[in-house]
């Protein structure tokens, strides 16, 4: 059996139930019990084959409504692996950061390219940070006060899935001086980041080596599959840029949230509406049981 779980951003209706049910069953799926998750918010329906299909038939069916597909069995997840820029929290740290330093067009262009796949993650980190050098550290102090925050959702997500014995784990192409508050702030068991080198207060203009990258984010994944004994069916991971799609193709349920191109077309679901609350949805939690 199959789930598809349709998630509104505003109110979902009787009639797009109704249609949904209509939908699947013209596209050969045979749909079944549905299930509600909150009350216009959120429901599972239950079908039994073709779930390509269904995906088909439903993505962009229904306005501002997310979609969620996936095999019934193993939908709660025992680990989850998250991106945090763009995912976790609003921003992209290393262009807030550069606009302590006057240059984030500068820097922020290059982001948007690299999380597009359009430059080499690591050679583009490298060149943005080198742009960095002399900027006071105290900066990042600042950054972080004033320009951080948590994607709403963030720790509704991450709270539910421990109180359900999940392990969960922050790895981001971003730096440790922000991914271990955030970390700490959200619940993450562990955080993985860059260490931005700083000598005299200031900034060196490098980074140390190796980067995490996307070949980082995917051994993270699969290190903590064997180390946990778990199957892929019992995974999440989550991101937005093209640097993730290793870790999300990996992934029981790979995740593009409000994502590049690139990452939504790879991913096996897309939320583009909603925020990370979704994925508790997804894996059939329903509103009562979230802990934030």
């Amino acid at each position: 059996m199959f789930i598809a779980t349709l998630i509104a951003a505003d109110r979902l209706e009787a009639g797009d139930i109704s249609s949904a049910q209509d939908k699947l069953r013209d596209a050969g799926c045979m749909p079944g019990e549905v299930t509600g998750l909150e009350a216009g918010r959120a429901v599972d329906i239950a079908f039994a084959q073709s779930p390509d299909q269904a995906r088909a038939a439903l993505e962009g069916a229904f306005d501002r409504v997310d979609i969620v597909v996936q095999p019934a069995q193993g939908r709660r997840k025992r680990l989850l692996v998250a991106d945090m820029d763009s995912t976790m929290i609003t921003v992209e740290c290393i262009d807030e950061l550069a606009d302590y330093a006057g240059i984030k067009p500068q820097i922020a262009e290059v982001t948007e390219a690299a999380m597009r796949g359009e430059l080499d993650f690591a050679e583009a980190l490298d060149a943005r940070v080198a742009l960095l050098k002399g900027l006071g550290a105290d900066a990042i102090d600042r950054c972080l006060a004033e320009r951080v925050q948590l994607m709403p959702g963030a720790r509704a997500l991450v709270q539910t899935m421990k109180a359900n014995s999940a392990t969960t784990i922050l790895v981001s192409g971003g730096f440790t001086r922000f991914a271990q508050p955030v970390g700490e702030q959200i619940g993450f068991d562990r955080v993985i980041a860059n260490e931005l080198l700083i000598e005299a207060a200031a900034l060196t203009g490098a980074v140390t080596k190796p980067i995490v990258d996307s070949a980082t984010k995917e051994t993270t994944l699969l290190g903590a599959m064997a180390e946990l004994g778990l199957d892929a069916s019992a995974t999440m991971a989550v991101g937005d840029g093209a640097n993730d799609l290793a870790m999300i193709k990996q992934a029981g349920l790979g995740v593009a949230y409000h994502a590049k191109p690139i990452a939504a077309a790879a991913a096996g679901a897309r939320i583009d509406h909603n925020d990370l609350t979704a994925l508790l949805y997804a894996q059939g939690i329903p509103r009562a049981e979230w802990v934030d």
